[in-house]
């Protein structure tokens, strides 16, 4: 599987409660905070979420 680095770039100030969940268990948190994770079908469901939050690259 592919690595991907996944950054904040937008806040969760006034969303649902359910993506600020999905933001919390990608161990994100802090707008420019990145993290580096395998993708996978689970995470692949929770990038699509909170995909106009975050920058997802390919490493």
């Amino acid at each position: 599987m592919a690595r991907v680095r996944i950054t904040q770039v937008s806040s969760t100030i006034k969303r649902p409660q359910t993506q600020k969940n999905a933001i919390k268990s990608l161990g994100l948190g802090k707008i420019n905070r990145s993290v580096e994770r395998e993708l996978n079908d689970s995470l692949k469901g929770t990038l699509t979420k909170v995909q106009h939050l975050v920058k997802i690259e390919e490493i």
